[in-house]
This record gives C-alpha cells, sequence and structure tokens, in this order.
C-alpha cells in the first residue's frame, strides 16, 4: 500500500512537471514572437518619427542624403512571391496528381525523395545556380521571344519588356518558384494520399477521368491541406534571402517591367545591412524587417481566416 501511494505521488510529479513544461514551451514562443517585434519597433522608431507613413509609398533611397522609402523593396517582396505562386501551385498540383494517382508504383518512392531532396538544398545554391546558369540562359533565349511576342502586346506588354539582362524581378520569381515548388508538391502529395480509396473508386466506376477524380473528389475533400501547403510555400517565398540577392538585380529604382532588375525587403537588409552608417540608416533598415514582419503576419493571418470558413463550409454542408 505504501508503495502504491509512492507510486501514485511520484507519477502525480511527473505529470505536473510536464504540464508545467509544456506551458512554459508554449508561452515562450508567444514571449519570445512579442519579444522580436517590440525589438523591431524600438530600433524602427527613429525612421518612423522621420518618415510617418511616407515611408510605405516612398521610392526613395539615398544613404547620403538620409532619404528611405520602402516602396520598391515591398514592390519587389509582393511581385517576385506572386510570380512564385502563379508558377507553383499549377506545376506542384501537377506532380502532386502524377505521384498519387499516374506514376506507375516503382517510380513513385524515388520521385518523392527527388521531391523531398530539393527542398533541403541551401538557397544560396539556387542563387548561384540562377545567376551563373539560368540567368544567361534566360537572358539569351527567353527574354527575347518575351520582348519580341508578349513586349508587344497592348497591356501586358509593358510589364514584358526591356533589355535582355537575366537578372530581374521575373528571373527571382521564377527561382523562388522553382525553391518552394517541393514544399507545396509535398504537402499536396501527402494530403491527396490520406483521401480513401473508397471515393476515388467509386467515382473512377462512375465513368469519371483522373482529371475529374482529382478536381471533383480528391481537391475537395483535401482542400484544408491544400490551402495550408500553399501558405507554407508563400510563407518561404515572402523571406527568402540569398537567392533572391543573387538574381533579383538589387536596384532601388522602381521600374514597370518586371524584367528589370528590382529589390526585395530581404535582399535590401542583406545587401546594406553591414554597411549601415548611421542612427537614420540603420532605424530604416529595421523598420523593413518590421514591414516584412507585418506583411508575413497579415498573409498568415487571411490563410488562417480562409481554414477558418472552409472548416464552416464543410459543417453546414454535412
Amino acid at each position: 500500500m505504501f508503495l502504491r501511494e509512492a507510486s501514485l505521488k511520484r507519477h502525480h510529479v511527473l505529470d505536473l512537471l510536464f504540464r508545467n513544461l509544456t506551458r512554459v514551451s508554449a508561452f515562450g514562443v508567444l514571449i519570445l514572437l512579442a519579444a522580436i517585434l517590440v525589438s523591431l519597433i524600438v530600433g524602427s522608431m527613429p525612421a518612423i518619427r522621420a518618415f510617418g507613413f511616407g515611408f510605405l509609398t516612398s521610392s526613395d533611397w539615398d544613404p547620403v542624403n538620409d532619404r528611405f522609402g520602402a516602396l520598391i523593396p515591398i514592390v519587389g517582396t509582393l511581385a517576385t512571391s506572386a510570380i512564385a505562386l502563379l508558377i507553383a501551385i499549377p506545376v506542384s498540383f501537377g506532380i502532386a496528381i502524377f505521384l498519387t494517382e499516374l506514376s506507375p508504383r516503382v517510380l513513385r518512392r524515388p520521385l518523392g525523395v527527388a521531391i523531398e531532396l530539393l527542398a533541403g538544398i541551401p538557397s544560396i545554391i539556387y542563387g548561384m545556380w540562377g545567376l551563373f546558369v539560368f540567368a544567361p540562359l534566360f537572358a539569351d533565349n527567353i527574354e527575347p521571344w518575351i520582348n519580341d511576342h508578349i513586349g508587344t502586346m497592348p497591356y501586358l506588354g509593358p510589364f514584358f519588356s526591356g533589355p535582355p539582362m537575366g537578372i530581374g524581378v521575373l528571373t527571382a520569381g521564377i527561382i523562388l518558384a522553382i525553391m518552394v515548388i517541393p514544399f507545396i508538391a509535398s504537402v499536396m502529395r501527402d494530403v491527396f494520399e490520406v483521401v480513401p480509396t473508397l471515393l476515388k473508386e467509386s467515382a473512377y466506376g462512375l465513368g469519371a477521368t483522373t482529371w475529374e477524380v482529382m478536381w471533383k473528389v480528391v481537391l475537395p475533400y483535401t482542400k484544408i491541406g491544400v490551402v495550408g501547403g500553399i501558405m507554407l510555400g508563400l510563407g518561404r517565398a515572402l523571406g527568402e534571402t540569398m537567392a533572391i540577392t543573387f538574381v533579383i538585380g538589387n536596384s532601388h529604382e522602381l521600374s514597370k517591367s518586371l524584367l528589370m532588375p528590382g529589390n526585395s525587403i530581404a535582399s535590401a537588409l542583406a545587401n546594406e545591412f553591414t554597411e549601415a552608417y548611421g542612427e537614420l540608416y540603420t532605424s530604416a533598415l529595421i523598420e523593413l524587417g518590421l514591414i516584412l514582419f507585418f506583411i508575413t503576419f497579415v498573409v498568415l493571418s487571411l490563410a488562417r481566416y480562409m481554414l477558418y470558413k472552409l472548416g464552416l463550409r464543410e459543417g453546414q454542408g454535412s
């Protein structure tokens, strides 16, 4: 009896310790997040006082005269991320369909491992490959064709015209797409595989094609996981630094053409933070980091809201 009470007391103490440890870990993440946010706000206060909301709309970036604006890095960040998603989502969807429905069983595992290995390649390797291999090929073969065929169109033309330099916003977006495809494709493949086989076989038995099964059965069943995978890729695209720094051109000039060099928040921080001289210059760069934090927070919040609405629709549908 005494041993039983001692054992129960010991288990109670261990359970209490485990519960408090998990509570500290959970609240520790929130404290760390709050500390990062506070440090960014404090560090960016000189720039906030000096420029106010005009910092978000100004395209000036003149460290010599202490004139700074975040418009060009913000536009570059959003443009490259949008290009990356426009390319990565359909490609990732096709890869996931092939791996789950069309690929021979012998190839499914090797191809799946290859996709996951692509996700583990350091971003600087993508950047070096983009600068030394992809950019010259893009400038010599693709950009002249874009200028001749798309650059002459009435509305799209201004966005796809310019000298074929190889580096620019479009190149950075394509490199980003290549980087986020493994993340999105892996998540899509995993969620597609959890769809009950009975549902797919029933659709095939009714005469549905593979595309109809994927579009009308698999995708509605896994839409929450698919959206989560896309948001994972978007988060990677928004915060990517080294690969973008290599291929975007790092130019503080606002241009309508996607073929022209540009800049992003992450690449501006990587290029200039070590050379920042003076309180205002450093504070402007820290405010860029604060803006990137805010953009990421807004994107993730919208993603969570979208998942919440999808969950409500599923509940109504049932």
